[in-house]
């Protein structure tokens, strides 16, 4: 059982700062105002206004597939998971499209034993570090997306082997789990069914061990909401402690 005395937490979010928010290609404007100040009003307030997939998120299963969980249909359950951590950041830096395979999370298993049931599976890519510049997005000439993410097949195989089940969930510290170049958004579809949710443009990740810690995703619940800007936290127990 899991001592909560003992507990690091570590956020795996990026600060909300629109000047330096890397939106997705398409995605509404990200604005922070000043509402009311302590010299004229008596209190500092500000008016936050952004997408629900702006910046560090989770998503929703309902944000791909009509008819599943939207936010305010989730549990709180939902939002906190045992975690692993894949670290890809070498391949990924090699090769911008780069899609996760089977066997690389078979390799993962070989090192760190059997991933736990309905967890969430968090890629670390190294994209992390160009946040809030263009490398981030990594647009070609076309305006085609370049960064890596999950092989539909390695999702419909952690989906029918139950490390993720009904309420597991893909990370990672790109756009989302989906290659840049696959406008289908195929491995997001595979995912977002049942319960599972993403964590998305997550920051810090190298302070996450690659097993044995949670993943608990905040922020607020909108109606009919296909996710939320979020407080990601990593729980780490003492016995991982770096």
């Amino acid at each position: 059982m899991m001592d909560l005395r003992s507990l690091r937490l570590v956020s795996l979010s990026h600060v909300n700062d629109p000047e330096r928010v890397t939106l997705f290609p398409g995605d509404p404007p990200s604005t922070l105002e000043v509402a009311a100040t302590v010299a004229a009003d008596g209190y500092h307030l500000q008016v936050v206004c952004q997408g629900e997939h702006t910046g560090t998120h989770w998503g929703a299963p309902g944000h791909f597939n009509e008819g599943e969980p939207l936010a305010d249909d989730l549990d709180p359950g939902d939002l906190l998971l045992p975690a692993v951590r894949v670290d890809l950041r070498e391949r990924c830096r090699e090769d911008p499209d780069y899609a996760v395979t089977i066997d690389d999370l078979v390799a993962w298993e070989a090192d760190h034993g059997r991933m736990p049931e309905e967890c969430a599976v968090i890629l670390h890519t190294g994209w992390q570090d160009y946040w809030g510049t263009p490398a981030f997005t990594n647009q070609d000439s076309a305006g085609v997306i370049h960064q890596p993410g999950f092989a539909p097949e390695t999702v419909r195989w952690l989906t029918d082997t139950g490390r993720l089940g009904r309420r597991g969930a893909l990370g990672t510290d790109t756009f989302g789990p989906d290659r840049g170049v696959d406008r289908t958004y195929a491995a997001s579809r595979l995912l977002y069914r049942d319960h599972r949710i993403s964590l998305e443009v997550l920051a810090h990740l190298e302070q996450l061990p690659a097993s044995g810690a949670w993943v608990m995703a905040g922020g607020q619940i909108n109606r009919r909401g296909s996710g939320s800007p979020a407080l990601v936290l990593g729980l780490v127990p003492g016995d991982q402690l770096g």
